[in-house]
């Protein structure tokens, strides 16, 4: 089950399960599609695999299975992959 994080880990942009703009790598690593298109060129910094339109979830299972509330932001700053792994 997808945790449909909130937040963009690069700019910390509020993503809500709704959004449009979420973007998800393999290990749901989340980004807004600025951040995963114009910083960091569609690579995911942490596997450095592309990235996925994240899944909406209906509203209705939303009840059942809730989104996270876990922020993840990149301490050390949000750039181009380099030696993920």
């Amino acid at each position: 089950m997808l945790e449909l994080r909130p937040n963009c880990e690069c700019c910390d942009k509020d993503l809500p399960p709704e959004a449009t703009d979420a973007l998800i790598c393999t290990f749901e690593c989340t980004f807004c599609a600025d951040c995963a298109v114009n910083v960091l060129g569609g690579v995911c910094p942490n596997c450095g695999g592309n990235f996925s339109a994240r899944p909406i979830r209906p509203a209705a299972m939303l009840n059942k299975y809730p989104a996270s509330t876990k922020r993840v932001l990149k301490a050390e700053g949000c750039g181009p992959a380099r030696n993920a792994a």
